[in-house]
């Protein structure tokens, strides 16, 4: 049998993921997108610019002028609650 991949919002469910590191997460990535930000999940992680680069929507939200700062942080936490571990 394979590895059974999880989503990072299964993790969350199964309290794996905290808000504490998934808002801490979010705030890094976005104060500099450049810099790798990484979120730890129990035995592995998520790369947060890879989720994000790998969410049509979330790319689109944050390219867009006049995005708040509120709909930038709902991008970046879907990407991430939709990517796997």
């Amino acid at each position: 049998m394979g590895v059974q991949k999880v989503t990072g919002g299964e993790a969350y469910r199964a309290k794996l993921l905290t808000d504490d590191a998934l808002d801490a997460a979010i705030s890094a990535y976005l104060a500099d997108p450049s810099k790798p930000v990484a979120v730890e999940v129990g035995k592995g992680s998520i790369d947060v610019a890879a989720a994000v680069m790998a969410h049509a929507y979330a790319v689109e939200v944050l390219a867009r002028e006049g995005v708040t700062g509120p709909q930038q942080r709902n991008a970046v936490k879907t990407a991430v609650l939709l990517a796997t571990v």
